[in-house]
């Protein structure tokens, strides 16, 4: 929780100097995303702190030895996000904060499961944010929080430094290129069943996400170009 106050401006980080700071992005956009009210008074940058409190509270019962001998918590993201739910809705907080902080997590991981190496694809950011809608800008933090908080006096800055670009570049596509996030429609429903005789059904559902990933992934600019790609697609998927 200190470690976020410190990333976004707010407090001090006992192990920290300017340097460590001066790598995070932090733009005045920024700053009034986390001093939106999510529901009751309570703003998205106060929820963050508290889903930096509880991320890991599944850790104690995911804990393991894998093959090599190392201590693993699988699937500790995904549990942890359900027993943070019930523990909120028990102490009633209103469905929008549970939602967020559920969803803080679940996905706390997935910032630097992004790229194996290097920056992530526009398709790596398409699906992030399409499963972490407007909470993807708040894991970007916790997960630089995350990382602040697990290495204390031992973080290593250059490893520091390359996580803080990450971040840095995943907005900055997403402030920048709205079609990342939202690309604008090429066809729909209507196009399916007139031109391809598809009927409304989860077929349909995967054949438009499929076109909304290639699009954002830069793949497809125009309606020629996306029809062309749902021929061939469904082609493919046909046995």
């Amino acid at each position: 929780m200190a470690a976020v106050d410190f990333i976004i401006g707010k407090g001090k980080w006992e192990y920290a100097g300017e340097d460590v700071l001066s790598a995070v992005p932090w733009w005045a956009v920024l700053a009034e995303h986390c001093a939106l009210e999510v529901s009751a008074g309570s703003t998205r940058g106060q929820l963050l702190k508290l889903a930096a409190l509880l991320h890991d509270i599944a850790k104690p019962q995911t804990r393991g030895i894998v093959a090599n001998g190392r201590l693993r918590f699988l699937g500790h993201a995904v549990e942890g996000a359900s027993v943070v739910a019930n523990m909120l809705e028990r102490l009633r907080f209103s469905s929008k904060e549970i939602k967020l902080v559920e969803t803080l997590v679940r996905h706390h991981l997935r910032p630097t499961q992004m790229s194996q190496e290097g920056l992530p694809s526009r398709r790596a950011m398409y699906r992030y944010f399409r499963d972490t809608g407007e909470a993807g800008i708040d894991i970007l933090f916790l997960s630089l929080a995350d990382h602040l908080a697990t290495r204390g006096p031992d973080l290593d800055m250059a490893n520091w430094r390359e996580h803080a670009r990450l971040v840095e570049y995943v907005l900055t596509r997403r402030f920048e290129e709205e079609s990342i996030v939202r690309p604008p429609k090429l066809v729909d429903g209507h196009d399916l069943a007139s031109i391809f005789g598809m009927k409304p059904g989860p077929e349909m559902g995967e054949v438009l996400e499929a076109v909304r990933e290639a699009q954002a992934a830069g793949e497809l600019s125009n309606r020629e170009e996306a029809l062309f790609f749902i021929k061939d697609y469904r082609t493919r998927s046909i046995p």
